[in-house]
């Protein structure tokens, strides 16, 4: 279905107004009771407002009810019921050269619903973003050769058997054919428990830390095989003062082992405040168990 922010986002791509003004965008529905899965930047953060057009040509107001800056994901909740709801694939098991289809809204509405075909040209992408001078990095991405244009932010990138197995994000503008989607698998938690309660708490482990594939960008001194790299520990957050040490290098949680920033969500995003887990780390030659206590986000 097609997102705005206004309520009115025009029809024609001769419009002056133009994506980031409107917020136009796509999103999928994902339960039958009105969740609808898109990007954060196109449906706006946690209480925004934005505007529904689903595919019978119904309006809704909806209200941002979850999201996450830095997956660049949303859940926004409408007031419906009974809704024809997607199928959500197993995004850890795709393979480079599968054909994938990306479903949008393309430039404007009145190119809604516009399907691309192409193949997983790679996975576990890093991404550096650069806007307004500011840099952020975006990981464990799906990297895709199916036309992704402005509009079709938020949409779904689906299995020749109509499984969701990523939510399409970003565009790299200077090359041609290439594409990116967050893994379907890292958000599969959060919209069960909105589904079945209508809430989630995030939990959180108080770490801002990067996979093996953006430590290039950030210091080309750092080298480790396995694990992600702890760059900073949230002041007052459920890891400062314990023993975890920013430059640690975290193998795995509760015996699971741990090779991107999304292994580390999926598996925090099962527990609740409060929960303890067990972290294994790598300091330089030494290998220590940490407990830690999440907290909330």
């Amino acid at each position: 279905m097609g997102i705005s922010k206004l309520k009115n986002a025009g029809n024609s791509i001769l419009s002056i107004s133009n994506e980031s003004e409107l917020g136009l965008g796509t999103g999928v529905i994902v339960t039958e009771n009105g969740y609808i899965l898109s990007n954060e930047h196109v449906t706006g953060s946690k209480y925004s407002k934005c505007y529904i057009t689903l595919e019978n040509g119904q309006n809704y107001e909806g209200t941002v009810e979850w999201s996450d800056q830095d997956l660049d994901l949303s859940l926004t909740k409408i007031n419906a019921k009974n809704l024809n709801y997607a199928t959500l694939g197993d995004s850890s098991k795709i393979r480079v050269g599968e054909t994938v289809y990306a479903i949008g809204n393309p430039i404007g509405f009145e190119f809604r619903r516009t399907v691309t075909s192409g193949i997983i040209s790679a996975k576990n992408r890093s991404i550096k973003i650069e806007e307004e001078n500011n840099k952020s990095y975006m990981s464990d991405l799906i990297q895709t050769d199916a036309t992704i244009n402005p509009g079709n932010s938020g949409g779904p990138l689906i299995t020749p058997k109509g499984e969701v197995i990523g939510i399409n994000t970003v565009k790299i503008t200077t090359a041609e054919g290439i594409g990116f989607a967050i893994p379907i698998n890292v958000v599969k938690n959060i919209i069960k428990n909105y589904e079945e309660t209508g809430n989630y708490e995030q939990p959180t482990i108080g770490i801002y830390a990067y996979d093996k594939q953006v430590i290039p960008y950030l210091d080309g001194n750092v080298n480790f095989e396995k694990g992600i790299y702890v760059a900073q520990i949230t002041p007052n957050g459920p890891t400062d003062k314990t023993e975890l040490k920013e430059k640690d290098i975290i193998l795995s949680i509760d015996g699971n082992e741990l090779n991107t920033m999304n292994d580390l969500r999926e598996y925090i995003y099962t527990k609740k405040p409060g929960d303890e887990v067990i972290l294994e780390i790598a300091r330089g030659k030494i290998s220590k168990k940490i407990n830690i206590i999440l907290g909330k986000k």
